[in-house]
């Protein structure tokens, strides 16, 4: 599948299929899954927004018997516009056995350079089948903190501390879901915020969106107190102590979800 809005530029879009491509060749990996992450996918771009390619790759399973392994990251040349880099699929399914949502998010993603649907939808079914619900909010729990921390001033760096808090709220909304929706907008659509959060929000994304730099500012009070709320509720999540034995099970099926995956070539 692919999926890029008409807004994207194309060369930069055609100059990341290129990199992917010479990733696949020059690593000799399957990349089965390529995404836009960041800003653009999370629903609030900027004018400059740089891309952020993301991919899972996959290696021959071979590689994945030698004691004498390879990086499970691969990474491209970084600069101002490209953003480019990847995980092997083993990294993406030991972080999402623990509760990292990076790969989950990047399933999710609106904007799909490449993808197998049949790859994602079995990785999300995994992802939703084993992820420990207290590790994915205690992940949104610690980025809000830090971003809303090393932000203060910065109404760009605000949206970074108010998707998490969101996310927050969502997962409250829905006690029996494990995985939260990736983008800021249907996080609130989803959630039980008042109608003057989610007007608050889609004005401070209006604004993101036509403003090159949003720069240093106070956000709006009802935006700043929501998101306040939220990870001082969130705060729960801190002091759930892990069930080990449900560990345990987790790792076995990780283990026999990666090697049937395999198998499929």
């Amino acid at each position: 599948m692919r999926a890029i809005p008409a807004g994207m530029d194309p060369q930069i879009v055609a100059d990341i299929d290129e990199r992917l491509q010479d990733v696949a060749r020059t690593h000799d990996v399957r990349i089965p899954w390529a995404i836009e992450s960041g800003s653009r996918a999370w629903g609030f771009p900027s004018p400059d927004s740089d891309y952020d390619c993301r991919f899972i790759y996959v290696r021959h399973p071979s590689a994945y018997l030698t004691l004498w392994r390879v990086r499970d990251v691969i990474e491209t040349p970084l600069d101002h516009i490209f953003d480019v880099n990847g995980w092997d699929l083993a990294k993406a399914v030991r972080l999402i056995a623990k509760g990292n949502v990076a790969a989950i998010e990047w399933l999710q993603s609106p904007i799909v350079y490449s993808g197998d649907e049949g790859f994602r939808d079995r990785l999300l079914a995994l992802g939703d089948e084993i992820m420990p619900r207290d590790a994915v909010g205690r992940h949104y729990l610690h980025v809000g903190r830090r971003q809303l921390h090393i932000g203060s001033g910065s109404l760009k760096r605000f949206f970074y501390a108010l998707r998490p808090a969101a996310a927050l709220r969502w997962m409250d909304d829905h006690p029996e879901a494990v995985i939260p929706p990736m983008d800021l907008p249907t996080l609130l659509a989803e959630s039980s915020v008042t109608s003057q959060i989610r007007d608050a929000a889609s004005e401070l994304i209006a604004a993101k969106a036509v403003t090159r730099e949003l720069g240093a500012g106070t956000p709006p009070g009802v935006l700043e107190d929501f998101v306040a709320a939220e990870l001082e509720r969130g705060a729960v999540f801190d002091v759930r102590m892990p069930d080990q034995d449900r560990q345990q099970q987790v790792c076995r099926r990780a283990d026999e979800w990666f090697l049937a995956e395999l198998d499929r070539g």
